[in-house]
């Protein structure tokens, strides 16, 4: 029986012995039950081999990627579907370790054959309705090529050279947009000056009827415009192409690839969104606005108490995800919990194989892929105790995550970003500062565990790689990413903590940390729990019984809100973790002797407020002249009600009711007339 990964036959090739793999150390490293052959040419000369594993009907897991495409094809001539790759070829075999990489390799393996949560998808369509926005005659022939494939109009930001067609072939109009919106399918577009050309334009376009504030709709924009981006990091915003008008290769790269954005796609939903435990406003007071001052895209708008996440704008950089507080916004591309499991699996099999120092290189797919596969192939390759973890984006990564991989085992990890976007790093530095405080407040030195490296060049990227000093080693610890993503941080910060050489029992955190408690000055506070009724965590409570706030700092988030919220202005925040159970203990942080009805004796305020109260009322407002009125404030909401009705002048109180005539009235009534020598009205009343 062939070796199996987590229920995935497994093939291995070691590429025409371009890499040194032992097949028997290989399969140690995995642990698995079966055979593991080593093939040499596993897509070519040994490929029946490849379609016997087919003929199974398991899936499969090759650990090659070059190949995939011819292995797919040959797959779905046999109709399986189920098949997984992974590349242990230019991450792993062809390095200066060679030999030595092998835990890398099994670890590569383990890891992809794990199952993950797949993201949601949206659907989205598009009819081909494209925008072309430049100057000039060259945008008029951009337009004329692209209108072979697509539904074409033309919006000229400068009609100055352009010669008046002699076949219309695409409608052309003139304008400015000053305003856009939307995304692949559903753009929409404000344009000012805007005027359509008159049919007889002889040796110059005319223009008729202009005016502003036009709108319009299309599916798709090509913007040749050489202007400011119609939308922030337009370039990824789906559907619109934005293109240097004096680069010809890449307008025509941009043409060939638009042509193809029509019909029915399905767009993946990058990241959930939680509304129940969002910390962004309360009563028109805002709290938290991470994810709208991170997110580069302007996909998240502020919507009342909570946001709205716009999934059809967002482009998937995960920064909302990541400086969440709460986890009210958290990543789905993966999921937080399939992203630890992905990592545990990683670094225990690379432990378990022999492995020594794991360094985590963390890397968007799109950027990192390019580089580890330049230094294989020119240089010296991944030194041996670096793996690679590629990521749709890096920037996903909250300090709750980072955390999760040093304790899974990683003695350092670096966070390679792509250099085309460093405006979106704030949010990844602040996640990965975060991390390093609490790793150096646990006294495991000042050096980072966490660093950021921003590259192009895969030379720079080789040199830094091998020039990584090596840290204490920290041993894997166990545990499981269960619940939110506090909870997940908790339960990790307690771990580390447990085993820390320097463990503390509360670690004081920089600014803006998403932990720490709240202080009351006593002397100003009245108790009016205003600060309760906004907390959007449930971190502030009163106390039925009695006049009391209490606090639990396990749950506080430090948005602020209660600060802001009250009226007396006596709340401050202090920014640290307690790792104690004290932080999930709620704690008295004021409290009062409470006013007791003087007609029922219950209590129902704070005594000095009451008697402040009545000391300015009583005898000096008109309404308190006398001991009994003033005897109302010293009453509960339900004895004030009744003691107000039992004096007279209740406003609820209905009349007397009339007493019923009956027949014996009326006969008793004309008896009596009779001898007065009256009417019977007269007795009647």
């Amino acid at each position: 029986m062939a070796l199996q990964v987590n229920g995935r036959q497994l093939l291995v090739c070691n590429c025409e012995r371009t890499m040194e793999i032992d097949g028997d150390n290989l399969k140690a490293g995995l642990g698995g039950d079966g055979d593991l052959t080593v093939h040499a040419h596993l897509c070519r000369a040994q490929v029946e081999t490849f379609g016997r594993a087919l003929d199974t009907g398991e899936p499969l897991l090759v650990a090659c990627t070059q190949e995939a495409p011819l292995f797919r094809e040959l797959a779905e001539e046999k109709g399986v579907t189920d098949i997984a790759f992974t590349n242990i070829r230019e991450r792993a075999g062809w390095s200066e370790a060679r030999g030595a990489a092998l835990p890398k390799m099994a670890a590569l393996i383990a890891e992809a054959a794990q199952e993950v949560t797949p993201a949601g998808t949206a659907p989205v369509t598009s009819e081909g309705v494209c925008l072309v926005y430049g100057a000039g005659e060259l945008a008029k022939e951009v337009a004329e090529q692209l209108a072979q494939r697509l539904s074409v109009s033309l919006l000229l930001s400068d009609a100055a050279d352009v010669v008046p067609p002699s076949v219309v072939t695409v409608p052309i109009y003139k304008g400015r947009i000053v305003r856009a919106a939307g995304t692949l399918g559903s753009f929409e577009i404000t344009v000012d000056g805007y005027a359509p050309a008159v049919p007889s334009s002889r040796d110059a376009l005319d223009f008729v009827m202009e005016r502003n504030g036009a709108s319009s709709t299309c599916d798709l924009i090509f913007d040749m415009s050489g202007d400011t981006s119609l939308f922030p990091a337009g370039e990824r915003r789906d559907g619109y192409f934005r293109v240097d008008p004096n680069h010809a290769v890449g307008i025509a790269k941009a043409m060939f690839e638009i042509s193809d954005y029509v019909g029915a796609f399905e767009k993946p939903l990058y990241v959930t969104y939680n509304g129940d435990i969002c910390a962004h406003a309360r009563n028109e007071q805002v709290g938290c606005s991470n994810c709208l001052d991170n997110c580069p895209l302007s996909a998240i708008s502020p919507d009342g108490d909570t946001v709205s996440i716009d999934p059809l704008v967002c482009g998937g950089c995960g920064n909302c995800s990541a400086v969440c507080p709460t986890g009210a916004v958290s990543y789905a591309y993966p999921a937080r919990g399939d992203l630890i499991g992905r990592c545990q699996t990683l670094l225990g099999t690379y432990y378990a194989a022999g492995g020594r120092n794991a360094v985590l290189l963390v890397h968007d797919q799109r950027h990192g892929d390019g580089l580890i596969g330049a230094m294989a192939r020119y240089g010296r390759g991944l030194p041996a105790n670096v793996l690679p973890l590629p990521l749709y984006s890096v920037n996903t990564l909250g300090h709750d995550a980072l955390l999760s991989m040093l304790a899974a085992g990683a003695q350092q990890i670096v966070v390679l970003t792509p250099p085309d976007r460093t405006d979106e790093l704030p949010a990844l530095e602040t996640q990965a500062a975060l991390a390093n405080t609490f790793m150096s407040g646990l006294g495991h030195g000042d050096a980072p565990r966490v660093s950021l490296l921003t590259e192009q060049d895969p030379d720079a990227v080789e040199a830094a790689l091998y020039g990584l000093t090596p840290l204490n080693g920290l041993a894997p610890l166990a545990f499981t990413a269960v619940g939110g993503k506090r909870e997940i941080a908790r339960t990790v910060l307690g771990k580390l903590n447990a085993e820390a050489p320097g463990p503390q029992e509360v670690l004081e955190l920089p600014e803006g940390a998403p932990y720490g408690r709240i202080q009351i000055d006593t002397g100003g506070c009245t108790l009016c729990l205003a600060c309760v009724s906004c907390c959007p965590v449930d971190a502030l409570a009163d106390n039925p019984e009695r006049p009391q706030v209490r606090f639990t700092e396990a749950a506080c988030v430090q948005c602020g809100l209660c600060r802001t919220t009250c009226p007396e202005n006596v709340i401050s925040l202090e920014p640290r973790f307690d790792f104690t159970n004290a932080a999930l203990t709620p704690q008295v942080l004021n409290e009062a002797e409470p006013f007791e009805c003087v007609r029922c004796g219950k209590p129902f305020g704070v005594k000095a407020s009451v008697e402040r109260v009545i000391a300015e009322l009583e005898g000096k407002h008109w309404m308190f002249q006398s001991k009994a009125q003033s005897e109302l404030i010293r009453m509960c909401d339900e004895c004030r009600v009744i003691a107000v009705s039992e004096r007279g002048g209740d406003p609820f109180a209905e009349g007397e009711r009339p007493r019923i005539r009956t027949t014996d009235d009326y006969i008793a009534a004309e008896a009596k007339a009779r001898e007065a020598g009256k009417t019977p009205d007269d007795f009647l009343n």
